[in-house]
C-alpha cells in the first residue's frame, strides 16, 4: 500500500502526519523518540483528504474542544499493541488511566490471571498516532508523568489543556 504524508503545524511544533487508503496509519512530532526510519518511499500530499479530517480536528483540539474522531485509523502494530491502543481510545478527554490500570483491563479482557504494565507502557510508547490515540493520558501509578515518546514538556501541556493539570 502507498503511503502518503503531509506536515501538521501545531501549537506544540510541527507534526507528521501519514495516510495509507482512506485512513490515518501515523501522526508524530517531528523528532519524536520512535519516530519512523523508511519514509522515503512516501509521497508528500498534504492535500489528502483524510489530512484535511485531521487538520480539522487538531484545531478543534488544540482550541480546548473535545473533537469527535471522524476518519478512520489504521495504526499498524501487533495484535497487543492494538489492544492496547484501542483501551487508549477509551480514556475520557481531560481523564488519565494508568499503565497499570490499563494492564488488568487487558488481563481481563484476555481472560488472563495478569498482564505486565511494563509491556503495556512498551506498548503505549510505540502508538503511531499521537494525540488522537491519546497516549499522553497515561501516567504513572502515582499519577507522576512518565514516558511520552513526544516529551514530557508536550505530555503536561496537553493533559494541562484538557484540563487534568
Amino acid at each position: 500500500m502507498f503511503t502518503y504524508t503531509c506536515s501538521v503545524d501545531t501549537p506544540l511544533g510541527p507534526m507528521t502526519a501519514a495516510a495509507e487508503g482512506e485512513a490515518l496509519t501515523g501522526l508524530w512530532f517531528v523528532g519524536q523518540k520512535y519516530y519512523p526510519s523508511k519514509t522515503d518511499t512516501w509521497s508528500n500530499n498534504p492535500d489528502y483528504p483524510v489530512f484535511a479530517a485531521l487538520r480539522a480536528w487538531l484545531g478543534a483540539y488544540f482550541e480546548g474542544k473535545k473533537p469527535s474522531i471522524d476518519f478512520l485509523l489504521n495504526p499498524q502494530g501487533t495484535a497487543f499493541q492494538k489492544s492496547v491502543w484501542e483501551i487508549l481510545l477509551q480514556i475520557p478527554y481531560g481523564k488519565v488511566s494508568t499503565y497499570g490500570e490499563i494492564a488488568k483491563q487487558l488481563a481481563h479482557k484476555q481472560n488472563t490471571a495478569s498482564m505486565s504494565a511494563q509491556a503495556v507502557g512498551g506498548a503505549v510508547g510505540h502508538n503511531p498516532i499521537s494525540l488522537v490515540i491519546p497516549c499522553h493520558r497515561v501516567v504513572g501509578t502515582d499519577k507522576s508523568l512518565t514516558g511520552y515518546a513526544g516529551g514530557l514538556d508536550k505530555k503536561e501541556y496537553l493533559l494541562k489543556l484538557e484540563g487534568y493539570r
